[in-house]
């Protein structure tokens, strides 16, 4: 969950700071310097037009999403209900990273409050919790619908996929609750310059002048509960999934039937497979550039709240058809 080691760096950063009061020694600091892209401060504006955009295409395509179930009485089922838990989670992970992260491309404004951080970090652990939570809630839809067909809406009833729902929120909720917590008792008496444009719970971490290793394992802990479990939950939901579809008498019903499960399977694999390219890279690139570290931690940031409704407005018959309609009218 966005555990990216490449801030054990920072102490190659302080002829960054902002003045010498960065590096003196204090307990609590009041605000903390956000480098944005170290080395390449001379092309934040230029860096910023795409990230400003795919921050756009974030807003509008899950607004729209929303907006579609919403008046669309056939898509009031299982699988948007859950679809659009996705958009709002989405909408809010951006949100709470974007507007800071051009601010500083922007107007250099490069300081953010202690709590504000704290608070920063919180939202970006417990919402990237919550999308790996629905998309959990996703693939167990996918497999009633095509392993039990006839019980679909007699076991995902709205009380149930309520208690989903809720299930994902506080479990996303309370895993990222002890971050800021324990964020907040370190000393920090190296530096307050963080070499990337948000607050993740590493990067924060890495300026503690103390043992942190209390930290490490949480988060190490909560990778393993979030992300392990539910890639292992995914992985079994389709392999009974394809287990079905491999019982089915024609080609044409197993790629019929399979082909329900294409837009789920694009956003799992947008979101599960840059978070290991990252996680390796991080291990095993030591030898790679810090600004192309911190920007590929930004894309990844960003690419699934862009990805995931483009790809289910263009993947997903029902969507698709009612957006035709409303630009049609």
């Amino acid at each position: 969950m966005l555990e990216t080691p490449f801030c054990l760096r920072v102490g190659h950063l302080l002829p960054y700071s902002m003045s010498d009061s960065n590096t003196t020694d204090f307990t609590n600091p009041s605000t903390f310097i956000l480098l944005g892209i170290p080395g390449l401060e001379g092309a934040h504006v230029w860096i910023s037009i795409p990230f400003c955009l795919m921050y756009f295409i974030a807003i509008l395509g899950n607004f729209t999403i929303l907006f579609i179930v919403k008046r669309e009485p056939s898509l009031h089922g299982p699988m948007y209900y859950f679809l659009s838990m996705l958009a709002v989670t989405d909408l809010v992970l951006s949100t709470s990273t974007m507007p800071k992260i051009l601010s500083i491309f922007w107007f250099n404004s490069t300081e953010i409050d202690f709590s504000a951080c704290l608070t920063q970090m919180y939202f970006i652990h417990c919402f990237t919790a919550m999308e790996s939570g629905v998309f959990v809630a996703m693939a167990f839809d996918r497999y009633v619908a095509i392993c039990h067909p006839l019980r679909h809406s007699t076991i995902l009833t709205k009380p149930i996929m309520a208690r989903i729902g809720l299930t994902m929120v506080l479990r996303g909720g309370i895993l990222a609750l002890p971050y800021p917590f324990l964020a907040r008792q370190w000393p920090y008496c190296r530096t307050n310059i963080i070499p990337q444009p948000y607050c993740a719970h590493i990067a924060v971490v890495n300026l503690a002048c103390a043992d942190t290793r209390v930290s490490s394992y949480y988060g190490l802990f909560v990778l393993f509960c979030v992300m392990g479990l539910d890639v292992i939950s995914i992985a079994v939901s389709y392999i009974k999934i394809l287990t079905a579809i491999f019982t089915l008498p024609t080609k044409d019903a197993r790629l019929k039937t399979f082909g329900t499960c294409g837009s789920h399977l694009f956003v799992i694999l947008a979101f599960y497979i840059p978070s290991l390219f990252i996680s390796l890279m991080s291990r095993f690139g030591q030898n790679v550039a810090l600004h192309f570290h911190v920007l590929i931690a930004n894309v990844y940031l960003l690419m699934p709240p862009v990805l995931n409704p483009i790809i289910y407005g263009v993947r997903t018959k029902q969507i698709r058809g009612r957006l035709l309609r409303f630009f049609t009218r």
